[in-house]
């Protein structure tokens, strides 16, 4: 009897497998009687609706454009703070600090109490220029000399006067110019037995020192440095003791404008003439002429600085 009831499960459960195995695709490489996992989905696949082009129109139109205000955010997009917590960081994590001019000489200052380096080292100032003017046009590059208030050089500027005018000479002499001549200087300035710092020249004699325009090259005299006058007199106190500055790479102006144990009310004074010189270049309604100042010493870092308060406020109501 058992033996029996075991034969008919056995038929039963064969019979059961078949039926599941009939309702789904026969493969033939695959055994019948092998365990199968088919995917079976019990939906339906929802079709896409077509979006209306000009609906979609519509909705673009209405979308305005969002204007994103960066006064009242926490920090500056892409800096971790607008100013740093600590006295060490670093630099590319915050925002470029722009100090005043007289706090950044107090900090040239500190500087070298702190690194050890000499008191007496060069101030130098590097500017930016916007030399833009209108209808396309643009700022020649100029060059300029400025009596400094306070000046740093020791000693005074030589100058060599080009003149065949006895009289001329004798007054050039008696102003102090280092050296007086005609023609005969030209070998002499070849040879580099005489050398000067300024050369003036009067219009009768520039086709006679055009021998000397390859050695003098930025020195030679022209009108534009106003070292071609009759008004010798005039250039002899200018030359002597003024500073010289010009434009370098088409916008860049870098000059020396101290010494860094000069008083830090000397600096600043020195810093404002030459910044108003600068200003006075192109016409104060095209708006300021300085788009970038940096101060730093011989062995200091570069520190920016805002130039509106070291301009008179002449200066800064012809800018507006």
């Amino acid at each position: 009897m058992a033996t029996c009831t075991r034969n008919v499960w056995k038929v039963l459960s064969g019979c059961q497998k078949q039926l599941l195995s009939a309702g789904g695709p026969s493969y033939s490489a695959v055994s019948q009687a092998a365990p199968r996992t088919l995917p079976i989905r019990t939906y339906a696949a929802v079709r896409a609706l077509k979006k209306d082009k000009k609906e979609e129109a519509k909705k673009e139109e209405k979308k305005e454009k969002r204007v994103i205000d960066d006064k009242d955010r926490p920090k500056p997009f892409g800096k971790t703070a607008w100013v740093p917590v600590d006295d060490v960081y670093v630099k590319r994590f915050y925002a470029r600090v722009i100090h005043s001019a007289a706090d950044s000489i107090d900090m040239l200052k500190r500087f070298q109490k702190l690194d050890f380096t000499p008191a007496d080292q060069p101030v130098y100032v590097d500017l930016k220029l916007d030399m833009k003017l209108e209808k396309k046009k643009k700022v020649d590059p100029f060059v300029s000399t400025v009596h400094l208030p306070h000046p740093f050089k020791t000693e005074m500027n030589k100058v060599l006067v080009f003149t065949e005018d006895s009289g001329q000479a004798t007054f050039a002499k008696e102003n102090g110019a280092a050296f007086v001549g005609g023609a005969e200087l030209i070998q002499p300035i070849l040879d580099d037995e005489i050398s000067a710092d300024f050369y003036v020249a009067v219009p009768d004699m520039l086709t006679k020192i055009v021998p000397l325009k390859n050695k003098l090259r930025k020195k030679f005299p022209k009108s534009k440095r106003g070292t071609v006058t009759n008004n010798i007199s005039q250039a002899l106190q200018l030359f002597k003791t003024g500073h010289e500055y010009q434009v370098e790479s088409d916008c860049f102006v870098r000059t020396q404008i101290a010494t860094l144990d000069m008083p830090s009310e000397q600096i600043f004074a020195n810093l404002q003439a030459i910044l108003t010189d600068v200003c006075s270049r192109r016409p104060a309604s095209l708006g300021p002429f300085v788009e970038r100042a940096i101060m730093s010493s011989q062995t200091s870092e570069a520190i920016w600085f805002r130039t509106e308060s070291v301009l008179p406020e002449a200066a800064q109501t012809d800018e507006k």
